[in-house]
């Protein structure tokens, strides 16, 4: 995984191409690398000068030397914008929120309805699941498989939200959704400040992180899956209290991540419909967010 989720991984966010690389030699015709400045920077693929790049020969394309970060195009048409990246993210998170309103309020999570509910809430998470890892490894974005996924995600949350809220702590799906909020204000503010400085260093420590995270996770599930109970006892608990921090500062560390690599996209020029990508990628890490927030608030109110 190299960066917050596999959608930054693609081409226009990834090391192999030239704008959000970590420590690659730089190109001909290209921006050279500031050992004191941009971790990221190497070659611009958009200013290669070859048939196939139509932002060949960009005057704009050129590195900040004092800074070590690329200086943003002067002309935008036909490159992704924050505009573009804000009305995306927009439009895939107002689906998501809608189908998860309208799987809260048709499902419902009663005794008698409860099995049914849960069983259409995983399948449409599985089903979201295959989605985006089709997107995640397709070259170019498919607006129609992004708006599938928020939409599947969604029903996915609503079941899962609302059997929380109903039936385990009342009110935890509003209190997350705060949550994920304000971890998302406050991360944008710390990194537009420079309190967070995105470097290959912070990359290494999140990644690694984030491997041991999953693995747990996935020791976990085994453990329930053959042991049954709470598998290791990550769930629940203050060992599932600790845990599911670890899991929000997580996903605030691969939140800055994401706004490093939308950043340096948009400096280097790329391609508008890159932007479909870059709010499918944040999407995905405030479902992340949302998620381990609902869960340590059930932890933390719940009865049981």
């Amino acid at each position: 995984m190299r960066s917050s989720n596999p959608v930054f991984s693609r081409r226009g966010f990834s090391r192999d191409n030239g704008y959000a690389g970590f420590g690659a030699q730089p190109q001909a015709g290209g921006p050279a690398v500031g050992t004191q400045g941009n971790p990221y920077a190497q070659g611009n693929p958009y200013a290669q000068g070859t048939q196939a790049n139509p932002y060949a020969n960009n005057p704009y394309a050129q590195q900040d030397l004092q800074h070590g970060a690329p200086q943003a195009p002067v002309t935008t048409a036909g490159r992704m914008t924050m505009d573009d990246v804000v009305m995306r993210t927009a439009t895939t998170l107002g689906i998501l929120v809608v189908t998860a309103a309208l799987a809260w309020a048709l499902l419902p999570v009663d005794d008698a309805n409860i099995s049914k509910s849960y069983g259409i809430a995983i399948g449409a998470g599985l089903v979201a699941m295959v989605l985006g890892l089709v997107q995640a490894f397709k070259r170019k974005a498919s607006p129609a498989l992004i708006v599938s996924y928020a939409a599947l995600e969604g029903v996915f949350l609503g079941v899962v939200s609302s059997v929380v809220d109903n039936r385990i702590a009342s009110g935890a799906a509003m209190q997350a959704v705060l949550g994920t909020m304000a971890v998302f204000i406050a991360v944008l503010v710390a990194y537009k400040a420079g309190w967070i400085r995105v470097n290959r260093r912070f990359y290494g420590f999140v990644m690694a992180a984030a491997l041991g995270f999953l693995l747990l996770t996935a020791v976990n599930l085994l453990f329930m899956a053959f042991g049954g109970g709470d598998g290791l006892g990550f769930r629940s608990g203050g060992l599932g209290i600790v845990f599911g921090i670890v899991g929000v500062l997580l996903g605030a560390c691969f939140l800055a991540l994401d706004f490093k690599q939308v950043e340096d996209g948009i400096a280097y020029g790329a391609p508008k419909e890159e932007a479909w990508l870059a709010a499918f990628g944040l999407t995905m890490t405030l479902v992340w967010i949302y998620m381990e927030f609902l869960r340590l608030i059930a932890i933390l109110q719940g009865n049981d």
